[in-house]
C-alpha cells in the first residue's frame, strides 16, 4: 500500500506571512523530501486544485499529484481535460486527476445545476473525459452532455483518472471508464465488503486491470485517543451530514466521522492501516488533523512505514 498526505488549501497568508500557493509548494516539498509517494489537494471553495498544482508541482519534482477531486458538472469534460493535460505538461507527467459529482446541496443549492439524474451525467462526462485524457478525440452525444471536439494540448498522455465513487453503479462507472476510485470517509470494513468486490468485479467484466483504490481519512497519532476523536468529530462534523458519506458511515457501523478516523498511538494506528491495506486499499492518503507533538508523531510514524 503506497502512503500520500493530504495537501492544504490555506485561505490565506500564514503566521509566516507566506502566501497561499507559498504554503502548497512548500507542504508540497516536505511531502516529496520525506520520501511520500503522492500528495492530494481537494477542490472546495478555496483555492483552484488543479491551478495551485500546476504552480506547485512545477517547482518539486518526483512526487505524483493527485486532485481529490475537482466537481464535474461546472466543467464540461473537454475544458476539464485541457486544463489537466495542462498541468501534466507542467509537471513531467505526474498529474492524476481525481473527480466527482459532489453533492446536491452544492451542484444544485449552490451552482444552480439540475443533479436529479448524476449516474447518467457521470457516464456521458466520462465518455468524452476519458478519450480525451488519452489524446485521443470525444464524440458523445449524450442526454445531458455532448462533445465532437479533439484537443491539441501538448503533454504526456494518459492523464490517470480516478472517480470518486462509493455506490454500486458509480463503483462500476469507475471500473469502466476510469482507473480506479478515491475515497473518503469510508472504513476498512465497508472497503472490504462494499467498495473493492464491486470494483473488481466490475473491471473484471470489462476486461480491464485491477483498479487503484484510494482511500483518503483523518489520522492523528496520540497519546489521547479520546481526545482526538472528539476533535475529529467537530472538524469532520459536516461529512457525517451528507448522504453520500452517512452511507458509508452506515456500512460500516460508524455513527460518524470519528468512528473512522484512524486513532490511537503508534502501534494502535500501525494496526489500522494494516487493515486497510489488507481490506484492498492500493493507496492510502492522510489526512493528518493532530497538532503539536501529536503532528510530529502522525507524521514519524507514516515516515516509518514507507516501502514497507
Amino acid at each position: 500500500m503506497r502512503i500520500g498526505v493530504a495537501l492544504p488549501d490555506p485561505s490565506g497568508p500564514d503566521a509566516q506571512g507566506r502566501p497561499p500557493l507559498g504554503q502548497v509548494r512548500d507542504a508540497l516539498g516536505r511531502a516529496a523530501d520525506d520520501g511520500f509517494a503522492s500528495a492530494w489537494m481537494n477542490n472546495i471553495f478555496g483555492l483552484d486544485a488543479l491551478t495551485a498544482l500546476a504552480v506547485a508541482g512545477s517547482q518539486v519534482p518526483g512526487i505524483e499529484l493527485g486532485t481529490a477531486v475537482i466537481p464535474t458538472y461546472p466543467r464540461h469534460p473537454a475544458a476539464l481535460a485541457q486544463q489537466a493535460l495542462t498541468v501534466a505538461a507542467a509537471t513531467d507527467g505526474r498529474l492524476t486527476l481525481g473527480v466527482g459529482t459532489s453533492h446536491e446541496v452544492v451542484i444544485r443549492d449552490m451552482f444552480g445545476y439540475d443533479f436529479s439524474r448524476p449516474v447518467e451525467h457521470t457516464r456521458e462526462y466520462l465518455s468524452i473525459l476519458r478519450p480525451l485524457l488519452h489524446g485521443e478525440p470525444a464524440k458523445v452525444r449524450g442526454n445531458q452532455l455532448s462533445a465532437d471536439i479533439g484537443l491539441a494540448t501538448p503533454g504526456p498522455t494518459p492523464v490517470p483518472l480516478l472517480l470518486a465513487a462509493l455506490g454500486p453503479r458509480m463503483l462500476r462507472l469507475a471500473a469502466e471508464f476510469a482507473d480506479g476510485t478515491v475515497l473518503w470517509m469510508t472504513g476498512p470494513a465497508t472497503v472490504r465488503s462494499h467498495i473493492v468486490p464491486t470494483i473488481t468485479a466490475a473491471a473484471e467484466a470489462v476486461g480491464r486491470p485491477s483498479p487503484r483504490v484510494v482511500c483518503i481519512l483523518p489520522i492523528c497519532v496520540t497519546s489521547d485517543p479520546d481526545a482526538a476523536r472528539a476533535a475529529a468529530a467537530k472538524v469532520f462534523a459536516m461529512y457525517g451530514q451528507l448522504p453520500s458519506y452517512r452511507a458509508m458511515l452506515d456500512r460500516e457501523g460508524a455513527a460518524g466521522p470519528a468512528d473512522v478516523a484512524l486513532v490511537g498511538d503508534e502501534s494502535a494506528v500501525e494496526a489500522q492501516l494494516a487493515d486497510l491495506a489488507d481490506a484492498g486499499v492500493t493507496d492510502f492518503v492522510a489526512g493528518a488533523f493532530g497538532r503539536g507533538e501529536d503532528a510530529e508523531r502522525t507524521r514519524r510514524l507514516l515516515m516509518s512505514l514507507l516501502g514497507t
